[in-house]
């Protein structure tokens, strides 16, 4: 009898979920963990945008346009567009550890062959292969970086999660593209190969692992979309981010109106500063004032629009506007993605899959409304039409306060 006890005890035991598939009952944040996300992140919009300050030097390479060459970023787009929703839905049931090393793995296998690539067709192939893994990544990120904290400081370790978002656009493109001159666009992207071989040796050493959904939980796509709170979210990130990209796509032929055609750089680097700065102020405050967040970065953003109709003939005048612009921008994916995982609840790594492909959808529609505005209306039509939006982003948030973007319980 002692023996059968003994072995039931040990079945017990086995079956029990480790530690680390709790959360945690301290209330320090994870640093180890959530930097690594936040790298992981950083490796993956460096790795989608670079293209774009290296175009000269991968069309001379590869014996092709700069249109062309422009292509690296569509097909790595089109491929996180694709993968989010079904990737993110056929592993949610896989721990969560192992499939971020399969995503990071991605980027060093994808980034590896972009930089001994000679053919143009096995580049686009393999881009595309990037953002298939871009898409898997963004799709666990904010569920991941739930986990490991208490309810309280849900909002700040997503904010921390998603630092490497605003680090790698206002830091990482420029930085890759000034070695991309001295050294090479295919040393650039030996580089990141390598920042995700030493990414993955940390997240094997220091990253908590947690259990996949069970079966019985899992919700089908179209009940994740039902459930109270989600559509409101999804089509507040639309709006939003089409209003950014159309301004932030056209942004240099906008600065030829105001004579800074030759400051692009500084107007660029100010809006990634000042995002840098505004996550930084969604991470302190997101947990206490969520609702309240998203509706000043709204209107702020609305605000520096107007601005720019009125004055962007006027250098200072865009200066100011361009760095209210990233404050206000710069958080908003850590607001949406904390709306839409609170929302949805137990399936949230769904709906965030479904909030990668509402955004990605926002940036491909930027290109292109803001192609037909260029050709019909003209730059000065920009700013209005993001006003518009995000007066309608507005009106969507002020009337989710019961469900999407929720009053905070007093």
């Amino acid at each position: 009898m002692k023996g059968s006890c003994s072995t039931l005890d040990k079945h017990l035991i086995s079956a029990t979920p480790r530690v680390a598939d709790h959360i945690p009952a301290t209330n320090r944040l994870p640093w180890a963990g959530l930097l690594a996300l936040a790298i992981a992140g950083f490796i993956c919009i460096l790795t989608e945008t670079i293209p774009a300050g290296l175009l000269p030097q991968i069309s001379r390479e590869l014996g092709i346009s700069e249109a062309f060459a422009g292509q690296l970023v569509t097909l790595y787009a089109l491929g996180s567009l694709l993968a989010a929703i079904p990737l993110t839905t056929a592993t949610r049931g896989w721990r969560r550890r192992p499939l971020l090393v399969l995503c990071i793995s991605g980027f060093l296998v994808f980034n590896s062959a972009t930089a001994l690539s000679s053919s143009y067709t096995l580049t686009l192939i393999v881009r595309f292969l990037a953002g298939v893994s871009a898409g898997v990544l963004w799709g666990m990120t904010a569920g991941y970086a739930r986990r490991m904290v208490p309810d309280e400081r849900k909002g700040q370790a997503m904010a921390i999660a998603m630092v490497g978002t605003p680090l790698a656009l206002a830091f990482g493109v420029p930085a890759g593209t000034f070695l991309g001159v001295l050294v090479g666009w295919r040393a650039v992207f030996g580089i990141m190969s390598l920042l995700a071989v030493l990414l993955l040796l940390f997240v094997l050493w220091k990253m908590p692992d947690y259990p996949g959904q069970p079966a019985g939980k899992r919700l089908s796509l179209k009940q994740v979309m039902g459930v109270p709170g989600v559509r409101p979210v999804l089509l507040v990130v639309l709006a939003w981010v089409l209003a950014h990209n159309i301004l932030y796509t056209y942004l240099a032929p906008f600065l030829v109106t105001a004579g800074l055609a030759q400051r692009i750089d500084l107007v660029l680097l100010i809006f990634g500063l000042s995002s840098v700065v505004g996550i930084w102020i969604i991470g302190v405050w997101i947990d206490r004032m969520q609702r309240p967040l998203v509706l000043i970065s709204l209107f702020g953003f609305a605000l520096a629009s107007v601005f720019l109709g009125i004055a962007g003939s006027q250098p200072v005048i865009i200066y100011l506007a361009v760095m209210v612009w990233g404050l206000t921008f710069g958080g908003a994916a850590t607001l949406l993605q904390t709306a839409v995982a609170q929302a949805a609840g137990e399936s949230a790594d769904v709906a965030q899959s479904m909030l990668v492909t509402a955004w990605n959808l926002a940036i491909g529609g930027g290109g292109f409304l803001g192609a037909i505005l260029l050709e019909t209306l003209g730059v000065r039509s920009f700013p209005w039409t993001a006003f518009l939006l995000l007066i309608l982003a507005l009106f969507v948030v002020w009337r989710s306060r019961e469900h999407g973007f929720v009053s905070r319980k007093q």
